[in-house]
């Protein structure tokens, strides 16, 4: 009995110096640089995660972490997973005791929203990303890849440029060239030439009427809109009540010849999240400027015979 305690030994000895091993190795520090210029330094790779941005949430999930987010904000419903967790209101003023109950390693959040001090006086990590352009989207998965430990985040983006450039590719000739405004929200609030979405409709061969010197998403004065007359307007359901008795509207051109691609709530969502799911928005405004340009219902010229 005694030879074969002492025979077992060094096995024991050897498993005890790789669990030591691996466990350093899992637990090693990781650190990134946020939106805000902060330099933020987590003990171990986050395993407790809460998002109050969606486009963030929908990342998270993309790089194949979805069961890592134990709390997300109220407009946070995709994957359909996500509308489980525990909500804790809304990304620019969420509840901070929520959160804290939740007990997260690192909480993911836009640059605007006005709780970040309020968490880190109270101990919680904060890091703050806020993609408004395609560099931006880009950067932003490269980044929580990076938190994440995610080995080719850049994937997703190679997917998302690929899906946008062959939506463009989709589009008939005769269909580009549509001056086009596009509603983010009531206010009215533009996406502009500079925001993801407008960089988007350029990539379409569309022509945005708000242009990149206004700032990515700009409130508008609603006689702006009415001077530009644009030829289409892309707009969620849940903004577009009144269109018609919208001061000067009952003029434009968009209007009067129904050239209005109203989305649903669940593709408005879509369009207007700086994630994922940017190649199906591409492929949504295609299919708009497709139907709606003025000269869509021009027949094009038939293809020549080959010799």
């Amino acid at each position: 009995m005694t030879c074969k305690s002492i025979s077992l030994l060094p096995l024991v000895a050897g498993f005890g110096l790789v669990c030591a091993l691996s466990c350093s190795v899992a637990a090693h520090a990781v650190q990134i640089v946020d939106d805000r210029g902060v330099s933020v330094t987590l003990p171990a790779v986050p395993q407790r995660i809460v998002s109050i941005l969606p486009s963030l949430t929908e990342t998270v999930c993309e790089l194949g972490h979805c069961a890592r987010l134990v709390g997300v904000d109220r407009y946070s419903n995709f994957p359909a997973s996500v509308q489980k967790l525990p909500q804790v209101g809304g990304g620019l003023d969420p509840n901070v005791e929520a959160i804290v109950a939740l007990r997260p390693d690192v909480v993911l959040m836009a640059k605007s929203s006005r709780v970040g001090e309020r968490l880190e006086a109270l101990g919680v990590k904060v890091v703050a990303l806020e993609p408004k352009t395609h560099a931006d989207v880009q950067r932003v998965m490269l980044k929580i890849g990076q938190l994440l430990e995610v080995a080719d985040a850049q994937r997703i983006w190679r997917a998302i440029d690929a899906g946008v450039s062959a939506a463009a590719q989709s589009i008939a000739p005769n269909a580009r060239g549509a001056r086009v405004y596009f509603e983010v929200n009531q206010g009215p609030y533009a996406a502009s030439e500079s925001s993801f979405m407008g960089e988007t409709l350029t990539r379409l061969g569309a022509r945005n009427i708000v242009p990149a010197a206004l700032g990515p998403f700009p409130k508008l004065n609603p006689e702006f809109i009415v001077r530009a007359n644009p030829d289409i307007i892309m707009i969620g359901q849940r903004s577009a009540d009144g269109l018609q008795t919208r001061p000067g509207w009952q003029s434009l051109r968009a209007l009067r010849e129904q050239r209005v691609c109203l989305f649903p709530s669940d593709e408005a969502d879509m369009l207007v999240r700086p994630g994922p799911r940017m190649a199906e928005a591409a492929r949504l405004m295609a299919k708009c400027l497709e139907t709606k340009s003025p000269n869509a219902d021009a027949h094009p010229a038939p293809a020549k015979a080959r010799p």
